[in-house]
This record gives C-alpha cells, sequence and structure tokens, in this order.
C-alpha cells in the first residue's frame, strides 16, 4: 500500500517528518476528512498549518491512486423471471 507523509517546519526553517496532515491541507487538496482516512492518508487533527508543499503531496497521492485504479465494465443483468432455456 502506498503511504504518504507530510512535512512540518519548526522555527528555525528545518524539516521533519509530521505525523499527518492538516484538515486545512486537505480541504485545498479537494478530500474530505473521512475519504483521506479511507484511502489511508494520516491526518493531524491538533495542526493549524496550511503549506502548500504537503497540498501538492495529497494532491500527487490521490493521482496515483486514481491511475492505479482500473474501472471493470458492469454486467448487465438479466431480468427475473426468464429461463434460459
Amino acid at each position: 500500500m502506498m503511504s504518504t507523509k507530510p512535512k512540518v517546519f519548526k522555527q528555525d526553517g528545518n524539516q521533519r517528518s509530521g505525523k499527518g496532515f492538516s484538515r486545512e491541507e486537505l480541504k485545498k487538496a479537494g478530500i474530505s476528512s473521512k475519504d483521506a482516512l479511507r484511502f489511508g492518508i494520516p491526518i493531524d487533527s491538533k495542526r493549524k498549518t496550511l503549506h502548500e508543499e504537503n497540498v501538492d503531496s495529497v494532491k500527487a497521492f490521490l493521482k496515483a491512486r486514481k491511475a492505479k485504479v482500473v474501472s471493470k465494465p458492469k454486467k448487465p443483468k438479466e431480468p427475473k423471471g426468464k429461463s434460459k432455456s
């Protein structure tokens, strides 16, 4: 399974790996919190910051996920009550 980690910027300018994406970053990327959890994207409810780098990371993750999922055409159902003989 693919995973993605956000980057958190410290006050001294260094960056480290974060525990999850903020709700604002997910909202800007166009995904709800429920969908993020369903796709395995971690959410950090304590974070309030919004970093464009993390938004781009979420968008890239979703794009890769969509490319990986292949939709199958549905078979038409036969009406009930009809026999095949």
